[in-house]
Formats: C-alpha cells, sequence, structure tokens
C-alpha cells in the first residue's frame, strides 16, 4: 500500500541493537592525557571488529568511545556482545565495557540509518549499565537459541522516554556469572 500524498514511504525492518561503551573513558582521558586515550580507543576497536564480524554483527557506527551495532539475530548480536565485554577484560584493558541490547521493529531510514524504539531502548540500557553490565529487557530472552549467555533478573527499571517500565535482565556468558 502506498503511503498518503506528500508522505514518504517508510520501510520497517526486523533488528536487534547494542549500544556498548567504555565505562569513565572521559576521566581517564582527563588524567592520562589523549595519546593514552587513543592508545586504549584503538585496542578497543580492534577488539569490537574482530568479534563483531566473527558473529555476523556490523558495527553500525562508532560512537567515540563507543559504538551501536546492529544484527537481523537477536542471538549473534548477544552472543557478540558478551564475547565482546570478555575480549576486553582479557585483553587487560584499563576500562570496563558496559552495554545495552534491545530488539525489533525499526524504520530503516535512507538506507542505512535506524530510527525506532529498540534503537532507543538499546542506548538507554547501555547509559544504565554499570561497567561490565550488559543490560537487556526480559522480554527478548525467549530464545531457546541462548545456549551461551545465562540472564539474570533485575527487575523493573524506569527508562528515560519510555512511559512504562521495563523489565530488565542482566547479561552473562555461561563462565562469568
Amino acid at each position: 500500500m502506498a503511503p498518503p500524498p506528500n508522505e514518504p514511504e517508510v520501510t520497517r525492518v526486523q533488528r536487534t541493537f547494542a549500544f556498548i561503551d567504555l565505562s569513565g573513558f572521559t576521566s581517564y582521558t582527563d588524567s592520562e592525557g589523549d595519546g593514552m586515550a587513543v592508545k586504549v580507543l584503538a585496542k578497543f576497536r580492534t577488539s569490537v571488529r574482530e568479534v563483531a564480524s566473527f558473529h555476523g554483527v556490523r558495527v553500525a557506527k562508532w560512537l567515540g568511545d563507543g559504538a551501536m551495532l546492529v544484527a537481523v539475530e537477536v542471538e549473534n548480536l548477544v552472543e557478540a556482545i558478551v564475547s565482546i565485554e570478555q575480549t576486553v577484560d582479557d585483553g587487560g584493558s584499563i576500562l570496563p565495557l558496559r552495554a545495552g541490547i534491545a530488539d525489533g521493529p525499526v524504520i530503516l531510514f535512507e538506507g542505512d540509518d535506524y530510527i525506532g524504539s529498540a534503537v532507543n531502548l538499546a542506548s538507554r540500557l547501555c547509559d544504565l549499565a554499570r561497567p561490565h553490565e550488559i543490560l537487556a529487557p526480559k522480554s527478548m530472552m525467549g530464545s531457546p537459541l541462548l545456549v551461551n549467555t545465562v540472564a539474570t533478573e533485575m527487575g523493573e527499571r524506569t527508562v528515560a522516554g519510555f512511559a512504562e517500565p521495563i523489565d530488565v535482565v542482566r547479561l552473562d556468558g555461561l563462565g562469568n556469572h
């Protein structure tokens, strides 16, 4: 069905999103200087690229000391984020990772950007996460394919921009809980 006159066509797609962030990057840059911050950031981005590509996940955009990642399958993105967090830790990063993940139908805007509540929720959950935490809505955890991930219930959380509280879980790899 065509959109009404003067209204652009909108393409909705089902995707899973994650926002990841190095906790304490601003303070670290302030105390250690730009040179050290760039070294930490370069190592972080290398780890993200390697793990994401292995899991078939795309880095949609870099956000300074963080990134937005997108995948078609929930399982691929969850496992990638759990693996990225572990890789950052195992690599001896001075700064821990935090992340938020959400999925749902979104608008594919101009062929290379996404607009919708799943994007916003993933971003807001990353903001709520503490260092070493990966947060996701409990409703996303229905997949029996998440065999390498443990979800710990965190209860309902008020999330900026959302009228109703969101029931949240913390995700960990099997060996990390």
